[in-house]
């Protein structure tokens, strides 16, 4: 069954409106007592489906490609054209975690998964006036955005096999333990600190669509602003580990504590999560 449902531009919106404020520390929000792990099989399905959408709606192939040729032709995207690349890549960032949460494979199709890390290297490159990088992945998103590819990844990501309810649950519970094992940790290296983000985006995400669906789902609310909130802290934390590491300051590999705060809010997430 690959027919997915179809959603209003104001759900749409409402998800953008999400996944744009995950960077946002928000303070003052909390959880529940204890989160409920509870979905249906409607839910995975309308969730990837609205994933989906987004990133289908969001774009034009062409639109992409013009910002990746004209990066590559004169060195130069003006800040609105910056602004609109940095949210096609997070259109892509956002269904690659709903492929990996609500797929049976909990991974994306390879074509797409490579365009996701080369968007994002492609803009590191050009953040960083970086031209050999800029010039190695801006030909790579050339043939990866090339109409015989761009056909084959539509058509992969429209016949998406869904995991269970119960594989589902068991494969977010399994994200948790993993966080618990790296957090047990006294000093984390800047790749097991990145791990821990990618764990808190991926479950924030989840949160994000689920309450951009049903508005009045509140509990998907409170937690997905609680996620968004340890999002944000750990990705300005993560923007001076990189800084520091190109500054010569303090290597990206060796390790460091926790910031009290953010070990708090995590440790309250693996409490109040069912394991």
């Amino acid at each position: 069954m690959n027919r997915w449902n179809k959603f209003s531009a104001e759900t749409e919106q409402r998800l953008f409106t999400a996944i744009d404020e995950d960077d946002i520390a928000d303070e003052h929000v909390s959880l529940p007592d204890t989160i409920n792990l509870q979905c249906t099989e409607e839910n995975i399905r309308a969730n990837y489906g609205l994933c989906l959408q987004y990133w289908e709606d969001g774009f034009t192939r062409a639109e992409l490609l013009r910002l990746v040729l004209k990066q590559l032709r004169n060195g130069g995207l003006s800040k609105q054209e910056r602004m609109q690349y940095k949210y096609i890549r997070s259109r892509y960032k956002h269904l690659r975690f709903a492929l990996r949460l609500y797929s049976r494979k909990h991974k994306a199709p390879l074509w797409f998964a490579k365009t996701t890390v080369f968007l994002g290297r492609f803009q590191d490159a050009f953040k960083n006036k970086n031209q050999e990088h800029i010039n190695f992945y801006g030909k790579l998103l050339r043939v990866y955005l090339s109409i015989p590819v761009w056909m084959l990844v539509r058509y992969s990501l429209r016949h998406i096999r869904m995991e269970s309810v119960k594989d589902f649950i068991a494969y977010r519970q399994q994200q948790m333990r993993d966080l618990q094992t790296l957090i047990a940790k006294p000093q984390l290296t800047g790749r097991e600190f990145h791990d821990v983000r990618k764990i808190i985006s991926q479950q924030v995400s989840y949160y994000d669509t689920l309450r951009s669906i049903d508005p009045a789902n509140h509990e998907a609310q409170q937690v997905s602003r609680f996620l968004a909130a340890i999002n944000g802290i750990m990705g300005d934390k993560h923007d001076d580990m990189v800084a520091d590491d190109l500054a010569g300051v303090k290597a990206y590999s060796d390790p460091a504590p926790l910031d009290a705060d953010l070990r708090q809010r995590l440790e309250l997430l693996l409490a109040r999560y069912p394991l």
